[in-house]
């Protein structure tokens, strides 16, 4: 039993001094394995309160519905800008062209729509001035109401389709006969001016004039590439190669005759003109 006694000693004696220098020793692995880092602080996010409550006076409920038409006219702005703006014409056109010369993908959709917006731009310039000098500057400045603002800022854009769709040669133009035909389908009178008309029946006739136009436009562009696409066609029939698309073939002489007569100068000009 001694015997037992003194091995157990000598053997748990020295488990204290072990476990000594592995606490005290740079390379302990309990500091390389087990010890967590420091967890960052919680990032600063600011708080952001949106109550909603009972209007408690007239004027409330007048601002909600004011900011609530206000939202309704932005959600609503591209399609403003692409229907009761020049955009309408000069895309169409735009596109046209593109399929005339027998081109897929150059330029791209985005080009067409980047070159048109600009162009639509210097266009629609005078109008927009119009807009910021009689509604956008007196309301920042606190001068109008919203109401008073609103019918500043349509008169211009009234003004700018009502002019691109009355007649330059006398007469009743297309566009006019849609305004009496909407007016009539509404049950209003025939109007003497353009106070008389209604936005709600000027926008849809607007519309319908300036497809009209575009596509009268596309109409030219197409003939003197149609014709190349027919000497070309023929020109291959007669030499047997039926098998070899005549698109082919004819896509280079229009893009070289396309650049011959300066075609972006002159087609970009024409549209601008027929603005004017």
């Amino acid at each position: 039993m001694k015997m037992f006694a003194i091995l157990l000693l000598v053997i748990l004696l020295p488990l204290p001094m072990l476990h000594a220098q592995e606490v005290s020793s740079p390379f302990s692995p309990a500091e390389g394995t087990t010890a967590l880092p420091t967890p960052p602080p919680p990032p600063i996010i600011p708080f952001i309160d949106l109550t909603v409550r009972n209007p408690t006076s007239g004027q409330e409920v007048a601002f909600s519905l004011q900011l609530l038409l206000l939202l309704t006219v932005l959600s609503l702005a591209p399609s403003i800008i692409i229907l009761m703006t020049s955009f309408l014409r000069v895309s169409v056109v735009l596109d046209f062209i593109k399929r005339a010369l027998s081109l897929q993908q150059v330029p791209p959709n985005q080009v067409i729509m980047g070159v048109s917006l600009f162009l639509t731009i210097l266009i629609m310039w005078p109008t927009f001035s119009a807009i910021y000098e009689r509604s956008l500057q007196p309301l920042s400045a606190g001068e109008i109401n919203v109401s008073t603002a609103y019918r500043e800022a349509e008169a211009p854009l009234r003004l700018f389709m009502f002019s691109q769709m009355r007649s330059r040669t006398g007469g009743l133009s297309g566009a006019e006969q849609n305004i009496l035909l909407f007016m009539q389908m509404r049950g209003l009178d025939r109007p003497n001016s353009l106070a008389d008309i209604p936005t709600y029946v000027l926008i849809p006739a607007f519309i319908l004039n300036e497809l009209t136009v575009a596509f009268k436009i596309g109409i030219l562009l197409f003939i003197p590439f149609i014709v190349i696409d027919m000497v070309v066609a023929s020109a291959l029939m007669s030499m047997g190669m039926i098998m070899l698309p005549p698109v082919m073939i004819s896509m280079p002489f229009k893009l070289i005759l396309f650049i011959l007569v300066d075609g972006w100068t002159l087609l970009t000009g024409q549209l601008i003109r027929s603005f004017i």
